[in-house]
């Protein structure tokens, strides 16, 4: 809550009141979403009662110095449950480097090294996409619009994909309450152009980000075209994701399958019961009592 609460404090000094506005949080003005994490919910919450502390009529308390704010997620399909366990006991400070230096080699290896491109259009380029498309609409001045802050309460290896996806990581896993940031300016020509910070460490203002090709104050045009080779078309095709109707036509496949197999297995065994339970043959023996009866 500490780096939280120092974040949100940062994100007032930087974007109010010049690009916030005002301190209501006007359900129009601003989206949040976030991953269904409990650490994630409560870092978006976290930040959103720094930037908003209830003002007049939104103290509905007195003694509360907050006010609720929605927060929008997607519910996981399977829960997972933490267990709180205590570090066996090779967990040693030389380890825990070693290990430091594996995770963020992890992370390269995972999102570039070979075929970043390709990578990136699967992974953070698809919430790479979402950026641009919200940042196009807000340039066009043609509509009224009315949102002001765009926001994604995400993990490590989220930041990491869009950053690589960007070409601007630096190959050190992001710390706890970090921050890309994406500032969208309109100049006095009337073109719009990108800005781009990312904060990873308290007490410091935000480094600036340069995106390669451009300068740091980038046109959105230029934006744009530097990104678009890292943007997926058709998410879906490229991914080679089966569609619903293929994969019901597969389950069905499978069960019939497993069905004639299963008869046939079944067939089988019954075969084999009724030789092995069958008597074995009488063929009578004569002997010479009988023959001179």
């Amino acid at each position: 809550p500490v780096l939280q609460t120092k974040l949100s404090l940062c994100l007032s000094l930087q974007f109010c009141p010049a690009l916030l506005m005002v301190r209501c949080p006007c359900p129009w003005q601003i989206f949040i979403r976030s991953t269904d994490c409990d650490r994630t919910l409560m870092s978006a919450e976290t930040n959103l009662a720094g930037l908003y502390p209830p003002e007049g009529q939104q103290m509905f308390n007195p003694n509360i110095s907050w006010q609720p704010i929605p927060v929008h997620t997607v519910p996981e399909s399977e829960e997972r449950q933490a267990h709180k366990m205590d570090l066996p006991a090779w967990v040693t400070p030389d380890v825990m480097t070693h290990l430091k230096q594996l995770k963020d080699f992890g992370f390269e290896f995972l999102f570039g090294i070979h075929n970043r491109v390709e990578k990136a259009r699967l992974q953070g380029g698809v919430l790479l996409n979402h950026i641009r498309k919200n940042l196009t609409k807000a340039a066009n001045v043609s509509a009224h619009q009315n949102l002001k802050l765009l926001a994604y309460s995400a993990h490590d290896t989220t930041l990491v994909a869009l950053q690589m996806a960007l070409d601007v990581y630096n190959k050190i896993q992001a710390p706890y309450a970090s921050c890309h940031l994406f500032e969208l300016y309109q100049e006095d020509d009337g073109n719009f152009s990108v800005e781009m910070f990312f904060r990873n460490e308290s007490g410091k203002e935000p480094f600036p980000l340069t995106i390669p090709g451009c300068q740091h104050t980038c046109p959105l045009q230029r934006f744009l075209e530097l990104t678009d080779p890292v943007v997926p078309q058709d998410w879906e095709q490229e991914c080679q994701v089966a569609s619903s109707v293929h994969d019901t036509e597969l389950f069905v496949g499978l069960a019939v399958c497993g069905s004639i197999l299963l008869l046939l297995i079944i067939l089988l065994l019954t075969v084999l019961f009724r030789i092995q339970s069958q008597p074995p043959g009488y063929r009578h023996v004569s002997n010479d009592g009988e023959e001179q009866a």
